[in-house]
This record gives structure tokens, sequence and C-alpha cells, in this order.
């Protein structure tokens, strides 16, 4: 990942993949080290045990996934407390769909989609 303004600044790191998430969401601990960031909104997010947290989104970000294509987009930041394995940052399915990266459900791995889905776009 890769601060749009500061291309200096920048951070490689393991994510856990989560489709029930939006987003990117990282350490509010990593903020700092990513450089001046613009702020783009704050929203409430809610937990996987159902808690509301207040969470600051900033952006752009280029985002880069390990073999499918880099992309701008925003992140969130929330506090995380860090487990005996460091922080645990999630890649939602956002992120995943404009990288045109898919989870295969057998294999458990990422893998390029192969076409981009437009059901939902209105034809005239």
């Amino acid at each position: 990942m890769t601060n749009d303004r500061h291309p200096t600044c920048r951070k490689r790191f393991s994510a856990l993949v989560d489709t029930g998430s939006t987003g990117l969401v990282l350490p509010l601990a990593w903020k700092e080290e990513l450089g001046d960031l613009e702020a783009v909104a704050t929203v409430d997010l809610e937990t996987a045990d159902q808690r509301v947290v207040a969470a600051d989104v900033y952006g752009p970000m280029w985002v880069q996934i390990e073999g499918f294509r880099r992309i701008a987009d925003e992140v969130i930041f929330i506090e995380m407390q860090e487990g005996s394995r460091g922080y645990q940052p999630l890649v939602g399915y956002t992120v995943l769909k404009k990288a045109g990266a898919a989870v295969d459900m057998v294999s458990h791995q990422l893998i390029a989609r192969r076409h981009y889905d437009l059901k939902s776009a209105a034809f005239a």
C-alpha cells in the first residue's frame, strides 16, 4: 500500500480476507507511518461481535494485492488490539472486486476473476 500524496510512505503487510467486510481496514497505529493522508469521512462500523465503533476513512491510497492489479481506494483506520501475530488488517469485498480477485472457496485462495459483473448496470 502506498500513500498517493507521498509515494515514499508505503507499507507491506499480510491481511485477512473477509468477504463480509467492506474496504481495507487497518490498525490506527499504522496511520502515522503512512504519512499525511486526506480525511474523507468518519463512519460507524459494526464489528463481528456486533459492537458499533467509529472509524476514520482516508484516501486515496494505492492498494496492491500481490498478484493482482493495483487500485486506488480509501482506507479505514480503527483502533485494533495487537495479537500474538501482530495486527490483523482486513481486506473486504470491495477491494477484492476492484483488484480483480475472487475467493476460491474450495482451495481458500485468491484467484483472478474472469470478468467484471455488470448485472446491476442498467442498459437502455
